[in-house]
């Protein structure tokens, strides 16, 4: 992530800037979960701010590669995390208490069909969400930068 700008921008939504506020205080993604379910917080960049942004998503892995699921639960529109993964794909990746550097890709095709079923398996709801939505959910490839 480059910018001029390493000022961070908590998130306007009380329950993303919750968890991420838990998050920071243990040190550890553990503190926190979705349904009890585990999740992943990504650090990006603001597409429009440029500053420092946070989100907690579920925890999608497979023999230490992530995907990143921009359901925003079924709504019409992609969750605005998405826009600032296309305008700069640079992101850090918190699992547990271990942060990696990843540079994100939007998967289609084959690779969708592979890594869509790994998703609804790490968080069923993801399934109802697709037939609430006229939208296909896009995926995130997190490749960990070397």
């Amino acid at each position: 992530m480059t910018s001029n700008s390493d000022e961070y921008a908590p998130s306007p939504t009380g329950w993303v800037r919750d968890q991420v506020e838990k998050v920071t205080e243990a040190g550890t993604t553990d503190a926190v979960g979705i349904q009890g379910m585990k999740v992943v917080l990504m650090t990006m960049r603001g597409a429009k701010s440029g500053k420092i942004r946070k989100v907690p998503v579920m925890r999608v892995e497979k023999d230490g590669v992530y995907a990143a699921v921009a359901s925003l639960g079924g709504a019409p529109k992609h969750p605005v995390w998405y826009y600032n993964l296309k305008a700069d794909p640079k992101i850090t990746l918190q699992d547990g208490d271990s942060t990696s550097e990843y540079v994100a890709r939007e998967i289609d095709g084959a690779e969708y069909d592979e890594w869509w079923p790994r998703a609804v398996a790490a968080y069923p709801p993801y399934a109802e969400y697709q037939t609430k939505t006229t939208r296909k959910i896009p995926l995130f490839l997190l490749d960990r930068v070397k």
